[in-house]
């Protein structure tokens, strides 16, 4: 038997319905569950699956925990407060004491093996997926309905994601603004997601940047946008742009891919490994490199049509029936080894 991570019936035994634990990090709450609760909860199975970085420090059963990325420990914005980088260190020690650990990519595990000190032969990657509604869309009346409902232009560079400021859209910006003024008018940056409330150091609100350098204009900010019309909006995009500072994975990439969008992502961590050859690389803090990239992008017709198929070949690669075998394989050799 299996115990996945949150489902739990309130009396401590399996039920039908799963509990969902919304806690603050802060919350003792959170804490109790996941070094208390779960752990005694833990002993009537044969294994279980915590699939984020919180698994406990003293586990009843052999414990399989995904970790996506060690970002409290790479970048420094990200590190908090003492109390949070105490519980930090914490969950870092419980993943040591894990039989495997599952890592979304090899740039993850190089970290965790660096980082935590885990044996290489206990991390295993298995790579994730886009849905298999991320395809290409050809329909011209859904993809006319999606850019009404948005407010999209015939002609736009697309950026779809988070704003904390690894995801560097700052960069991105400056870059669609230094690309050269021969661009026709009508191109225009196209910023799809809900932007942050505030504006801060750590969540900065690209609208501002926008303004400042007077691309009030080219700049299209569509804010929250449904998943059933993300497939639209990257097929009807000239290239998807995806310059982040730090990846466990990079799920927009894999599904603009699917879609048949043309890539150009950061070749920081993990995105080489998921783009592969099916887009463009470059470094997501040269502004000047990242708009020749995109200019490269946008007028040569021949890279365009070898991208467009390379990206949809690349995508196919990954599929979530291939992530549930590997993970299959994990938890039965986790379960072997302590046997």
């Amino acid at each position: 038997s299996l115990l996945l991570r949150g489902v739990l019936a309130p009396s401590g035994r399996r039920g039908r319905r799963p509990v969902a634990y919304h806690c603050d990090l802060l919350k003792l709450a959170k804490l109790w569950f996941e070094q208390v609760s779960f752990p005694l909860a833990c002993r009537r199975f044969d294994l279980a699956h915590v699939p984020y970085f919180g698994s406990p420090l003293f586990p009843t059963t052999p414990t399989v925990v995904t970790i996506h990325d060690l970002i409290p420990l790479i970048l420094p914005a990200y590190r908090g407060s003492l109390l949070v980088r105490a519980y930090t260190r914490l969950v870092a020690a419980a993943a040591r004491r894990a039989d495997a650990v599952i890592a979304d990519s090899q740039a993850s595990k190089r970290d965790i093996v660096r980082l935590l000190g885990m044996p290489s032969h206990r991390v295993h990657v298995v790579y994730l997926a886009a849905s298999e509604h991320f395809r290409p869309v050809k329909d011209a009346a859904l993809l006319e309905a999606v850019r009404r409902k948005y407010g999209l232009p015939d002609r736009y560079i697309l950026y779809l994601g988070g704003f904390d400021c690894r995801k560097n859209v700052a960069t991105l910006i400056q870059a669609f603004a230094h690309l050269p003024i021969c661009r026709p008018a009508d191109l225009k940056l196209v910023i799809a997601g809900r932007l942050p409330e505030r504006d801060t150091p750590f969540f900065p609100n690209p609208r501002r940047l926008a303004e400042e350098l007077g691309l009030e204009e080219r700049v299209v900010f569509t804010g929250w946008v449904a998943e059933e019309d993300k497939p639209a909006l990257y097929s009807g995009a000239m290239a998807f742009v995806f310059p982040s500072l730090y990846e466990g994975f990079g799920l927009p990439v894999l599904e603009a891919m699917a879609c048949g969008a043309l890539v150009l992502a950061s070749d920081r961590a993990s995105l080489p490994e998921v783009v592969g050859e099916g887009g463009l690389l470059v470094d997501p803090t040269d502004v000047d490199g990242l708009a020749a990239a995109m200019e490269r992008l946008l007028t040569d017709e021949g890279l365009r049509a070898e991208l467009r198929e390379r990206a949809l070949a690349q995508a196919a690669k990954f599929s979530w029936e291939k992530t549930a075998r590997e993970t299959l394989a994990v938890y039965r050799k986790a379960v072997s080894d302590v046997g």
